[in-house]
């Protein structure tokens, strides 16, 4: 599995101490859109797990995490860099919308 499952109690170590910059999910269970947008994060984990690493956080599970971020809505998709967030796009995006957004901001 490319994906990491982010929690409160690892996010820090996971996206924090990161090496590489990470692309973070911020998911919940009930959210239609971002169901859509799942199966296109797992695809970018794959073609891009020699330069990203890519993590999901279920906001439900993880309320401090998604607050510490400021996550208003769902999907969020973030990206870290040295454990500082660089940019943040909401809403559900096409697969060809997420690459342009990870290739624009690596």
């Amino acid at each position: 599995m490319n994906v990491v499952t982010l929690t409160d109690d690892n996010f820090e170590n996971e996206v924090d101490a990161s090496e590489k910059p990470v692309l973070v999910d911020y998911w919940a269970t009930w959210c239609g859109p971002c169901k859509m947008v799942g199966p296109i994060v797992e695809e970018i984990a794959i073609e891009y797990s020699d330069r990203l690493k890519v993590g999901k956080l279920d906001v439900d599970s993880n309320q401090a995490s998604a607050a510490k971020q400021n996550v208003m809505s769902i999907p969020t998709l973030a990206i870290f860099k040295g454990g500082e967030l660089v940019a943040q796009q909401v809403g559900a995006l096409s697969k060809t919308q997420l690459t342009q957004f990870i290739e624009s901001n690596l």
